[in-house]
């Protein structure tokens, strides 16, 4: 990996971040606190563009911008792109137990190391 590589995923990961930030911030200006839906929304978006960036960049764009794109700004803006395009790949090639495990596994283990975490700062500081 070159210098050139790291910067790109560095300044797709500002503008992710921030697109993630904006994103969730006005909707939950626009509907409220009941439902997370600022992180449902770029976890949709953030999976839409991953899909056709994927595809559309497959051959025709240089690595570094690839890893802006995908790696740095998608990576940022939701890692559930990541796990969507992951998951997908692996039905494509007709693994449909190894995917039905990955998301298994990524929803159960990830929603218990929320909890572990959690836990663990109420434990450490009492709260």
């Amino acid at each position: 990996m070159g210098v050139t590589t790291l910067l790109a995923v560095a300044l797709g990961g500002a503008i992710g971040a921030s697109a993630r930030f904006l994103i969730s911030t006005g909707m939950h200006r626009l509907l409220g606190g009941s439902f997370p839906y600022g992180t449902l929304t770029v976890n949709i978006l953030g999976s839409l563009l991953i899909g056709f960036l994927f595809s559309y960049f497959e051959q025709t764009i240089a690595p570094w911008q690839k890893a802006l794109l995908v790696t740095g700004m998608l990576g940022a803006l939701t890692t559930f792109s990541t796990f969507s395009l992951e998951t997908l790949l692996i039905l494509q090639e007709g693994l449909y137990l190894k995917a039905l495990l990955n998301m298994g596994l990524n929803l159960l283990l990830c929603l218990a190391a929320t909890m572990a975490g959690m836990a663990l700062f109420h434990r450490l500081y009492g709260v």
